[in-house]
């Protein structure tokens, strides 16, 4: 099979998103790759935000879009790890320093992400999310926000920030309650439980699970499957996706700033729990043979594009 793939990280203003084209396939493959540690750094947020204009130097456009369906794939480069959530060593120190408008734009930040996955970039293509490793946090969030979730069984999934009087607000609520209903996604952000995926295929959160080791094909089985069967009506429920109980900007805006407010009145003992999650984010890098070192976490500024502010 010919590939006509392009690495997004040829282009120095992608480091940590690698990003392939595959123009046999009609699908955009995107791996996430942040460093040092496996989350959400401002760094990945901006690419990830940045897609859409990377997909135009690729030529990946609205008028090629439309000749088919078109798929874009978000899955990672690390083993056995999707995306362990928000940088918590960046929340500490913003945290500490009492500072909201850090704290806001890093919201901000990661609704821009999710909304721009959840709408596909407001190009007429479908994205999934491919989880084969551990996500947690807003890398569970992160995940939620694609139009179709597929997992491998025996990963783990969670939102753990209720164990250090938090909850996840960069979308989990959304998302969960467009798929699970209202009580039942408040059950799962309360509950602080890690899930195995077979759990989650069961109550409706996962669409497709695979074996281990077999997600990829079963992502591409998936997409050969609706290019090749009825390809019009798939590209029209794509539309029909988007129109039918969206999640608005507003909403993940408005539930993006409830949670900053909530994260400057986290109490000293919760955020001993929180110190206890940074090491363990840090003892990844130690295993993943990476040094966990503040400089190369760049520094947030705000940017006043629509939607959200951006990261940059």
């Amino acid at each position: 099979m010919s590939i006509d793939s392009v690495l997004a990280n040829n282009n120095p203003s992608f480091e940590q998103l690698d990003v392939e084209w595959n123009k046999d396939e009609g699908t955009v493959w995107c791996y996430l790759n942040p460093q040092p540690r496996p989350c959400f750094n401002p760094q990945l947020l901006s690419e990830v935000i940045g897609l859409k204009d990377r997909l135009e130097d690729l030529g990946v456009t609205s008028s090629v879009l439309l000749e088919r369906p078109h798929f874009a794939v978000f899955a990672s480069r690390t083993p056995g790890i999707f995306n362990l959530g928000g940088d918590l060593g960046l929340f500490r120190q913003m945290i500490d320093a009492k500072d909201r408008q850090g704290l806001e734009a890093y919201a901000m930040a990661c609704i821009d992400a999710s909304y721009n996955v959840s709408i596909g970039y407001d190009l007429p293509i479908t994205t999934i999310s491919l989880i084969q490793g551990t996500a947690l946090g807003g890398g569970m969030e992160g995940a939620l926000a694609a139009n179709i979730i597929v997992a491998e069984r025996g990963v783990q999934m969670g939102l753990p920030e209720v164990l250090f009087n938090l909850f996840p607000g960069m979308g989990a609520y959304s998302f969960l309650s467009r798929r699970l209903g209202a009580n039942e996604a408040e059950r799962v952000i309360l509950s602080g439980k890690t899930w195995q995926t077979e759990e989650l295929h069961e109550l409706g959160l996962i669409d497709i699970l695979a074996d281990a080791g077999q997600g990829e094909g079963a992502v591409r089985e998936y997409i050969a499957e609706r290019q090749r069967r009825s390809p019009n009506a798939v590209m029209a429920m794509q539309r029909v996706r988007k129109a039918v109980n969206p999640v608005s900007y507003q909403e993940l805006e408005e539930i993006a700033l409830i949670w900053v407010d909530a994260a400057l009145r986290l109490k000293e003992r919760d955020l001993r729990i929180l110190d206890r999650l940074v090491r363990s984010q840090n003892r990844v890098c130690t295993q993943l043979d990476r040094q966990p070192t503040a400089t190369q976490t760049p520094p947030l500024r705000l940017s006043f594009a629509k939607p959200g502010l951006a990261v940059h």
